[in-house]
């Protein structure tokens, strides 16, 4: 009786460890599909700028097809929600895109950042780029960035970086911010595994794309100027 008792109660233990490890994964197979499918199909107030921008039929009609395109670009660069709604952001962030293709290979085509410093790093903050330029001779980028939100703004004016530290660790945001050269009380250039475009924008610093981050930090040095300008949208 006892030999069977053992063998009852070993094999009740491990028809047990089977449904603990089932029973969660049929839990998350059955509403995975749910929450993947959900598309809100209501026409939004930039929906012709969005199909256009998608390269959609352009006709100002939210289908189940302009969602999920919508849908699939929000998840991309962390807008959420990413319910594939032609809103506000959505198209925020694709404008400023088309700004930044815009811009080319001459991103002060308006003389907006200054050419008579020699090396500096200019940041304009309408269009969410940053470049490095001597005099008038661009040296690097356009490339874009990810600036400060509404409330912690990335401060605008004539700047000069005044430390460096290549592998900072901020107290502040408990965050690593590789490759970070300060400027103005705290903002920085660092690197970000963050997508550039993903809202709502960090607490003051220019953030960058790590390879990005890695050449501004060959590039530039203590004492070289930096000019921020615009504003970025949304603040």
């Amino acid at each position: 009786m006892k030999r069977i008792t053992r063998r009852i109660g070993k094999r009740a233990g491990v028809t047990a460890g089977l449904t603990a490890l089932v029973v969660p994964m049929t839990i998350a197979l059955g509403t995975a599909p749910a929450q993947a499918a959900s598309c809100n199909v209501t026409t939004g107030p930039y929906q012709k700028q969005v199909e256009k921008f998608l390269g959609r039929t352009v006709d100002g009609r939210q289908s189940l097809a302009d969602c999920k395109a919508i849908q699939a670009f929000q998840s991309k660069h962390g807008i959420t929600p990413a319910a594939g709604y032609a809103g506000t952001i959505t198209w925020r962030t694709m404008n400023t895109m088309l700004q930044q293709k815009a811009a080319g290979t001459n991103p002060n085509a308006a003389r907006k950042c200054p050419t008579n410093k020699g090396r500096i790093a200019c940041v304009d903050l309408t269009r969410q780029l940053t470049w490095i330029q001597d005099g008038s001779r661009l040296k690097y980028g356009p490339v874009p960035v990810r600036t400060g939100k509404d409330g912690t703004e990335t401060r605008t004016g004539s700047k000069k970086i005044y430390w460096r530290n290549i592998n900072h660790w901020s107290t502040l945001y408990n965050v690593s911010m590789p490759y970070a050269q300060f400027f103005d009380r705290g903002q920085a250039f660092h690197s970000t595994t963050k997508s550039m475009w993903n809202p709502p924008g960090s607490g003051g610093c220019v953030n960058m794309r790590p390879a990005d981050a890695k050449k501004y930090w060959s590039m530039l040095r203590n004492g070289d100027d930096v000019f921020i300008y615009g504003r970025k949208p949304g603040t």
